[in-house]
């Protein structure tokens, strides 16, 4: 068996200096889910340190930390010791009065209420613990976990010391890695897989998968924690990625691809046959698939932003098709992940191209098989519904541990998750919901909105080891005891729990649209509380050659940002219905139900539908969209073409959020019918999204007695105005 081991400092290396001494340089220890992972001695003159070595479990010897191993060691930890070390003393003269906020090398910090100081605009922010008149801790919290940077003697001051409280795992496992294996799939297709196993286990011990179109070998030491703590770790890459053989379709093999690598696991010698998985986006999709296999070596979940089915998430969500994703269709369009094709210049052209076959050939040189291929497919057809695992579920109860945030691009995948662990026992499922994007836990800001002081938990990693050790491991530790459901409350900056999702305290409270009330400009009509008295419609103009934005940034790759929606409201092609400022403080959790009266001259178009927290500086912030292609509004099997003049009802599901609206603001429902950058805009042909050839749609919004367009909020406190 390999051990795994940091490479050794060249003789040739130059140390880190420290040029400032500062009286609290003594010694620290960097821990990672509890385990400590080095030793920091900021002598002064130069930084010593002794790190853990993968292959014993435990610390090396002490020496100079050089260039070498500290570039090593911040490409596996993302942390800079020197940088920290050098900025200590600024640190401590600017945090000396202990107040709040404290501007320092740049960024600004606010302290939480628990103590902590909160590194603002900043992602993955780098948390302070000042006490006692120093800097006693640097806590990073991201998707794998927080990390914590501790003076001897403050872990329990920490995150740190919640873990050493739960499960100390020192020394720990040495991490051997058995090699890459290539597991057979039932087809032939053969997948490469990297196995890793504690080097001191007496027996075959429980499993974790992770299943990646990543490469397998690109980051595997964010699982390591697991084989330290005493589980073997297995790797794979998907069918068509990296090292694995076949062709690349997105979701199309994962249910029987991860049916048939657990059954593998199972086989093995060093595995006792039970298997949890972790992982978030296409990480958390192929849990979801390999749980609606029915396998019975599946017993834990830990599900990050998940994605869902191809019509409820990406990419086909409503029947539409998301140009949002093409910057990580880009980036996985050879064997091997290239992230620095998401990122481009010119994306407002690239997305213009038609027709979209050609769109990779001519943005990048060369085609994408899979584009192609679900280019061919309009229809929610068998290519689609191999990969809804939602739909193709067993049935099977797999413990699901389950992460998401209001502002995830994969928001209505988890929303399908919820679905189906609605009805299981309280003990086999747990939701944290926080003010979170698709990286998640990492922004106490999005996009210049702030999500409140509480809104990253250090707490991540000890919930997703307390589920994996309760559930694979049988150990007594609580928590199946605890609130199945944990959301936040943006604006109260508050994390509750509840038995459930929806919650049982959001009741519905519908809102009417009325265009002909308190119109402030053309397009602005009036959210009511009642039902218009007299019947009335609201008409503009769609042009798919001069669609309305939804604004990102899309090198980004992130889609469902909050921004401010107000300048790109004033368009003679978005419809506003707003509430009068609210009388109250109010309170709205869940997602949110439209039901619309449409009619159009044109045979297709679609339905964009976003809910805005308007406040009282003119600011449009936007909390929740949905979108529908108007030919799939009765089932994405088949289209059903408009016909001029027809009134059809449309429902379509927002996103979901928790909010407080403040007294004075108003809630806000805007309609249109494009969002670029988010959805490539429907041509109002029979062609859809996919054509060179565009008209001109008049669409309409029918409301009234007759027609009673509205939508449905979930409030823990009800609108009042």
């Amino acid at each position: 068996m390999r051990a795994l081991r940091h490479p050794c400092a060249r003789a040739d290396a130059r140390p880190f200096p420290i040029l400032r001494r500062d009286e609290h340089m003594e010694t620290w220890s960097f821990y990672s889910a509890g385990i400590r992972i080095a030793r920091f001695w900021p002598a002064a003159g130069t930084l010593e340190w002794a790190c853990l070595d993968d292959g014993t479990g435990v610390l090396g010897a002490r020496g100079a930390m050089n260039e070498e191993n500290a570039e090593w060691f911040a490409r596996r930890y993302q942390f800079s010791p020197a940088a920290f070390f050098e900025g200590l003393s600024a640190w401590n003269e600017a945090f000396a009065d202990g107040g709040s906020p404290v501007s320092c090398g740049g960024s600004r910090y606010d302290r939480r209420p628990d103590g902590f100081y909160a590194q603002r605009e900043a992602r993955f922010p780098k948390d302070i613990l000042f006490a006692d008149g120093a800097v006693r801790a640097q806590i990073c919290s991201n998707g794998n976990g927080t990390t914590v940077l501790v003076q001897d003697g403050w872990e329990a001051r920490t995150p740190a010391g919640a873990w050493l409280a739960y499960a100390p795992a020192e020394p720990a496992c040495p991490v051997r890695a058995l090699g890459t294996f290539m597991v057979p799939a039932r087809d032939g297709v053969r997948l490469a897989t990297d196995v890793y196993v504690p080097g001191n286990a007496q027996g075959p011990v429980p499993v974790m998968l992770v299943r990646t179109p990543y490469d397998k070998t690109a980051a595997p030491w964010n699982y390591f924690n697991f084989v330290r703590r005493g589980y073997a770790l297995v790797v794979q890459d998907v069918r068509g990625r990296s090292a694995s053989e076949g062709d690349f379709l997105p979701c199309y093999h994962e249910v029987e691809d991860g049916d048939d690598t657990l059954n593998w696991i199972a086989g093995q010698e060093w595995s006792n046959g039970r298997v949890g998985m972790i992982g978030g986006s296409y990480l958390g999709y192929v849990q979801w698939c390999a749980a609606a296999s029915g396998n019975p070596h599946l017993q834990a979940l830990v599900s990050m932003v998940t994605a869902g089915s191809a019509f409820a998430d990406i990419p086909r969500r409503g029947g539409c098709f998301e140009s949002g994703m093409m910057a990580w269709a880009f980036a996985v369009s050879n064997h091997q992940m290239d992230a620095a094709r998401m990122v481009r210049d010119d994306w407002d052209d690239v997305l213009q191209i038609r027709p979209l076959e050609s769109m990779a050939r001519e943005a990048i040189g060369e085609d994408i098989h899979f584009l192609n291929t679900w280019f061919e497919h309009p229809d929610n057809d068998e290519l689609w519904q191999m990969s809804d695992w939602q739909a193709r579920s067993k049935g099977a109860r797999i413990p699901a541990l389950i992460f998401s945030g209001w502002f995830d691009d994969d928001g209505m995948g988890t929303t399908q998750a919820l679905e189906l662990v609605h009805d299981w026992p309280a003990a086999q499922r747990k939701a944290v919901l926080g003010p979170w994007i698709h990286s998640f836990n990492s922004r106490y800001d999005i996009h210049g909105v702030p999500m409140g002081l509480r809104a990253i938990r250090y707490d991540v990693d000890l919930l997703y080891f307390q589920w994996v050790d309760h559930f694979l491991r049988d150990v007594e530790n609580g928590v199946e005891k605890g609130a199945p459901v944990e959301y936040f409350t943006i604006g109260e900056d508050k994390w509750k729990t509840a038995e459930n999702w929806p919650v049982a305290a959001a009741r519905p409270q519908t809102l009417y649209l009325d265009g002909e009330a308190g119109a402030a400009v053309e397009n602005h009509g009036l959210l009511a509380l009642s039902v218009p008295g007299a019947d009335a419609a609201d008409t503009y103009r769609y042009d798919p050659d001069d669609p309305a934005v939804n604004i990102i940034d899309m090198s980004e790759n992130e889609i469902e940002v909050p921004e401010d929606y107000a300048a790109e409201e004033l368009r003679p092609d978005v419809l506003c219905y707003t509430t009068p400022p609210l009388a109250a403080d109010a309170v709205i959790t869940g997602d949110c139900s439209v039901e619309l009266f449409i009619s159009s001259d044109a045979e297709d178009t679609d339905f964009i539908v976003r809910v805005t927290e308007a406040t009282p500086d003119g600011k449009s912030i936007k909390l929740a969209d949905g979108v529908l292609c108007a030919k799939y509004r009765e089932g994405f099997e088949a289209p059903r073409y408009l016909q001029p003049g027809a009134v059809y009802p449309i429902h379509i599901r927002t996103t979901k959020f928790s909010k407080r609206f403040e007294k004075g603001s108003r809630l806000r429902v805007t309609v249109t019918s494009s969002a670029k950058n988010f959805l490539f805009p429907n041509s109002n042909t029979r062609a859809g999204f996919n054509s060179a050839e565009t008209v001109v749609a008049h669409n309409t919004i029918h409301h009234g007695p007759t027609h009673p367009s509205a939508i449905t909020l979930n409030v823990e406190k009800a609108l009042e105005f």
